[in-house]
């Protein structure tokens, strides 16, 4: 049975930071991601990392602010983000999968955490 679970989203400041967690349990993935959604807003791919090699990628607009990484021994991926800005508010999910092609791309990911609020204001 597989889970993740988030924790660390909340209420902040423009200018502010947060960071998430994203903690998974119940099998071994090659790729973890952190997503996004407004509301009335497509799900975006905020950032990816291959759990092995370190390998990452972000989406442009939160690249030189947020830094996704990972704990192999705890399974846990993290996402730091500074220097938030309002535009940043929106439910955040990790996902977890085998991903051949694209950190970026929601269809790669087989598993989604329930997801956690991150408000700026």
């Amino acid at each position: 049975h597989v889970q993740l679970v988030e924790s660390g989203g909340g209420l902040v400041q423009p200018g502010g930071s947060l960071r998430l967690s994203c903690a998974a349990s119940g099998y071994a993935f090659n790729s973890m991601g952190w997503f996004r959604q407004a509301p009335g807003k497509e799900r975006e791919g905020v950032a990816g990392i291959y759990t092995t090699s370190g390998q990452t990628d972000y989406v442009d607009s939160v690249k030189g602010r947020f830094t996704i990484s990972r704990d192999r021994s705890k399974n846990t991926v993290y996402l730091q983000m500074n220097s938030l800005a309002p535009e940043d508010a929106a439910m955040y999910y990790c996902a977890a999968g085998w991903v051949n092609r694209n950190l970026l791309s929601k269809s790669e990911y087989d598993y989604w955490g329930q997801g956690t609020q991150v408000t700026v204001s």
